[in-house]
């Protein structure tokens, strides 16, 4: 069933982490793919070009079937493999709610997460503001701050939504980006904890970002947020 997939993906990539950690939790090991580089502009190749015209990764195929954006990309797996591996959506409408809410949020964090993170990579030296910038880590910092409060609602040990489900596939990968940056231990105690708690899930250890194994130490841009 998963060599009729494959997926073209760029290694520390939050959206392509999801995709990895979803195809990990519905047992679809044996997919076909290949690691492009970001830094060599392999994702604007024809390759992937002609898969996702938006030249963006992950892209992602099954069968005839494409699903580009990550979030898109997990719901259709969960949805095609409901009864495969771990279930990923809950019963309950109550949990429900909050695990498409959650989910969602996600992407507002790697948003907000990218802006600082990459200013200097997406915006041109002479477009560059220092207004910009702070502004950028207030709304970071807003941002972290929220997550912190929902991690303060749920039960000790637990996940976002209750049981390991999609929230936690969306929302982990920018929760490790942000410590490999820099986050404060010290300062995000409940996300430190929330990190601590999944890091050595296996369909996480056994995707984890490998140029970060190369170079666990990580970076210091989010260390003053």
């Amino acid at each position: 069933m998963a060599k009729s997939m494959s997926l073209l993906w760029g290694s520390g990539s939050p959206p392509c982490w999801r995709v990895m950690i979803t195809l990990e939790e519905k047992m679809l090991q044996g997919y076909k793919h290949k690691l492009l580089s970001f830094e060599k502009d392999e994702h604007k190749s024809q390759e992937v070009l002609e898969i996702n015209p938006r030249g963006q990764l992950p892209t992602f195929k099954h069968g005839d079937n494409i699903v580009n954006e990550s979030s898109a990309a997990c719901l259709y797996l969960e949805n095609q493999f409901k009864s495969q591996g771990t279930k990923l959506i809950p019963d309950t409408p109550a949990e429900q709610a909050v695990m498409y809410q959650r989910m969602m949020e996600g992407l507002t964090l790697t948003e907000k997460l990218n802006l600082v993170i990459y200013y200097e990579w997406f915006v041109p030296e002479e477009e560059r503001h220092d207004s910009a910038v702070k502004r950028n880590k207030e709304n970071l910092v807003a941002e972290l701050k929220l997550w912190e409060n929902y991690l303060q609602m749920v039960a000790a040990g637990s996940y976002l939504a209750g049981a390991f489900s999609l929230a936690d596939v969306v929302v982990f990968p920018n929760i490790a980006y942000a410590f490999r940056f820099g986050l404060s231990v010290g300062r995000y105690p409940k996300l430190a904890k929330y990190y601590s708690l999944l890091k050595d899930r296996p369909s996480i250890k056994s995707s984890w970002p490998s140029h970060w194994m190369a170079s666990p130490q990580g970076y210091d841009v989010l260390k003053d947020l």
